[in-house]
């Protein structure tokens, strides 16, 4: 079993930027892919990006490439999402994940951390 706790988020302006991270804890030993998922209100929960455990392999949403960046600090069992250039059409819950690849279904998720982007 992992858990995973998402913290960093908040009220940005358009523009602005956001650094959310992911504390795991409980099986960390394994060797778990990271991603992060969001939900905007009324919408369906959509994929953002992905790291592998080793962080060679990396993926992200079209809508977000070239904005957010993806990292890990596995001494630390934390993943991160710096979110740069953010638009109110970021505004959504973001929600970590881990699971066996970068393109499997995660096993584990978090509670999510809200992200709110003011016009």
């Amino acid at each position: 079993q992992v858990q995973l706790v998402e913290s960093g988020g908040g009220l940005v302006q358009a523009g602005g930027s956001l650094r959310l991270s992911c504390a795991a804890s409980g099986r960390t030993g394994s060797r778990y892919a990271m991603n992060w998922f969001r939900q905007a209100p009324g919408k369906e929960r959509e994929f953002v990006a992905a790291i592998s455990w080793s962080g060679l392999a990396i993926r992200y949403a079209d809508s977000i490439k070239g904005r957010f960046t993806i990292s890990r600090d596995n001494a630390k069992n934390t993943v991160y999402l710096q979110m740069n250039s953010l638009n109110p059409e970021d505004t959504a819950v973001y929600y970590c994940a881990a699971g066996s690849t970068t393109y499997s279904t995660p096993n584990y998720w978090g509670q999510g951390t809200q992200v709110t982007v003011s016009s």
